[in-house]
């Protein structure tokens, strides 16, 4: 059975703005590494960036766990939910 995400419109656009932001912050940081911009400055921009990625991370996960994973544990992909939840859990240790 296939999946998709079920993200509510209202958070899906949240998403998709987020999105935007951080694809004019990485135009912005390929700028100041090709200007030789200060060394603190990019890591700074660079490390704003990850923030919001986890951001997104986690709006899209939350969206996943209350919409996909419910449906999988009252299904009989109970499984499925539980690999997905470990292994996204185990990434997340990984970026530590």
């Amino acid at each position: 059975m296939g999946y998709h995400t079920d993200m509510k419109i209202e958070q899906k656009s949240k998403v998709a703005r987020q999105l935007k932001i951080i694809e004019g912050q990485i135009r912005g940081l390929q700028k100041m590494v090709a200007e030789d911009q200060y060394c603190i400055d990019v890591i700074t921009q660079a490390s704003a960036i990850r923030h919001s990625l986890s951001s997104v991370e986690g709006k899209v996960l939350e969206s996943h766990l209350h919409s996909c994973v419910v449906k999988q544990m009252h299904g009989t992909d109970k499984n499925k939910a539980i690999n997905e939840i470990l292994s996204v859990y185990k990434l997340a240790k990984k970026s530590k």
